[in-house]
């Protein structure tokens, strides 16, 4: 469990972190969506900042036992964009992105307040976002459904190739459930190289 320590500042940070996260990364889908042409997003109220219309239940769950997870996924046409498929990877790489530049806009936040000399309980919530958020964009990447990695590899498969892989669609929650479980075991399991890359862009970001 992540919050297995208990520390108030890793709390509220991992909880801000799930907010802005999610609903950055939920409404960067759903704005490119309908800057490539699909409406449909900004129709079901989705090209929004407000946190209620993003968050998911389950991936919320996911996130706040093993660190990473997902929102409402943003319904969108690929015939409906502008350029088809490779509109479909665009928007599927939105999401990730904003996640990466949240925690690049709060890590400036982090060293401003270092400089300033802010208290240290601000200072670990704003590492906890950095952190956390670094880390839903890289799992958000991986290519299993839902995941956004999932439909940025559709984008670049040959048709025949795409009909192949989205037959095993449906066991890829299965995969995801299996990987939350074996990530908090000793070690990390399977995934313990996705937190190390992201302590080390976390550091670099940061420049701890």
């Amino acid at each position: 469990m992540i919050f297995s320590n208990g520390d108030p500042a890793q709390i509220v940070g991992i909880v801000l972190a799930l907010v802005i996260g999610i609903t950055c990364h939920e409404f960067s889908h759903a704005f490119v969506a309908d800057l490539l042409g699909d409406h449909r997003p900004r129709a079901l109220g989705r090209v929004s900042l407000n946190p209620v219309r993003h968050i998911d239940p389950l991936g919320a769950l996911f996130f706040l036992i093993a660190g990473f997870g997902w929102g409402r996924p943003v319904p969108v046409n690929v015939y409906a964009l502008r350029p088809g498929r490779t509109g479909m990877s665009f928007v599927a790489g939105a999401g990730p992105l904003a996640n990466l530049i949240v925690a690049s806009a709060f890590a400036l936040s982090f060293r401003i307040a270092v400089l300033a000399g802010v208290d240290p309980f601000a200072i670990e919530v704003l590492g906890w976002i950095v952190l956390m958020n670094i880390v839903l964009g890289l799992f958000n990447l991986l290519p299993i459904p839902p995941l956004d990695g999932y439909n940025l590899l559709l984008s670049f498969l040959p048709p025949r190739q795409v009909f192949v892989v989205q037959r095993y669609a449906q066991y890829g929650f299965i995969v995801l459930l299996l990987l939350v479980v074996l990530s908090n075991t000793p070690g990390g399991g399977p995934l313990r190289w996705l937190f190390d890359l992201a302590e080390l862009i976390y550091r670099v970001l940061v420049g701890a």
